[in-house]
């Protein structure tokens, strides 16, 4: 157990359970201006303040839109944002009974001495950020460190680098009253099999907890958002009972400490490699290990997006 007692401890504690709630999950919506104006450019809508906003208003007041939603992942300039109507956005999730979330990385930048391995910005000033944003109303962080897997990768100093990077983050974040997402992602891409990524996915797993423990973060207070354990882009498929095999099996001796695991895996990067029976086959793995049902973020279509600007637009 770790020896953090702040001020927010029971809070922490409290936030984090709250997001697990079974039958309810986490939806992503922090793209960055960039990559929502890829989304707004695809239906012919211009990349600008008043149709983010608008876009963000149809995801959140759409009826019934947050019935099976805990928490939202915003990007800062949403956090900030209201409605037509003047009501901040905070205030419909949290009156919708979901918790706002923030995304606090400024981005991944290449690891020095490595082979194209990664390391993530945004400890500068971060402590100052999240408390920002607690008194915005944010009560979750997201935090995303990127691995990869080659024939040399990802090196020791990458895994540590990354694994240290988001303790610190968790530590931080904690202090100023927000739940941490710890998210150490290794990405799909390579020729590797499913043993292979397994290994990795266990590997970093076991450092991320040690820096987590070292830094004397709130276990009980974090949520864990590992990767889905497949094979490479560039091996061959295999069945979604063996994807949710691999998957859970990492976390098996992480769930023998004395605290409550969240697990929860982004779906959306898979969508491609598997069929839509992985993530059921994945939860009734969880169940069998005594895990939390997965915590699905949401993917919502292009279409219905295209109809609902275009209705806020007349």
């Amino acid at each position: 157990m770790s020896n953090f007692k702040g001020k927010y401890h029971d809070e922490l504690i409290a936030n984090a359970a709250y997001i697990g709630i079974p039958g309810k999950g986490i939806l992503a919506a922090d793209e960055s201006t960039g990559t929502i104006g890829k989304r707004l450019a695809s239906i012919n809508v211009e990349n600008v303040e008043t149709n983010r906003r608008a876009l963000r208003e149809l995801l959140f007041t759409t009826p019934g839109a947050l019935q099976y939603i805990s928490g939202v992942i915003l990007f800062e300039e949403t956090l900030y944002q209201s409605t037509a109507a003047g009501k901040p956005f905070v205030d419909v999730l949290k009156e919708a009974g979901v918790l706002p979330g923030i995304k606090v990385d400024k981005g991944t930048v290449e690891l020095a001495g490595t082979d194209g391995e990664t390391t993530t910005q945004g400890l500068d000033g971060l402590g100052a950020r999240c408390a920002k944003y607690y008194k915005a109303g944010a009560r979750f962080a997201k935090w995303r460190a990127v691995l990869k897997i080659g024939p040399n990768e990802p090196s020791e100093l990458s895994i540590h680098e990354n694994a240290y990077g988001l303790a610190r983050y968790a530590v931080i974040c904690q202090e100023n009253g927000l739940v941490p997402i710890v998210e150490p992602e290794i990405l799909v891409d390579g020729p590797h099999d499913i043993h292979k990524c397994a290994a990795i996915t266990e590997r970093v797993l076991a450092a991320c907890y040690k820096a987590l423990n070292d830094h004397h973060v709130l276990l009980e207070g974090t949520l864990l958002k590992p990767n889905m354990v497949t094979p490479g882009s560039d091996s061959p498929k295999v069945t979604p009972e063996v994807v949710a095999e691999h998957t859970v099996r990492p976390s098996r001796g992480l769930c023998q400490l004395q605290f409550q695991l969240w697990f929860s895996c982004l779906v959306g990067r898979v969508r491609s490699k598997l069929p839509s029976t992985s993530m059921p086959s994945t939860r009734s793995r969880e169940r069998s290990h005594g895990l939390s049902p997965s915590l699905l973020e949401g993917h919502f279509s292009r279409a219905p997006l295209r109809h609902g600007l275009e209705r806020k637009r007349m």
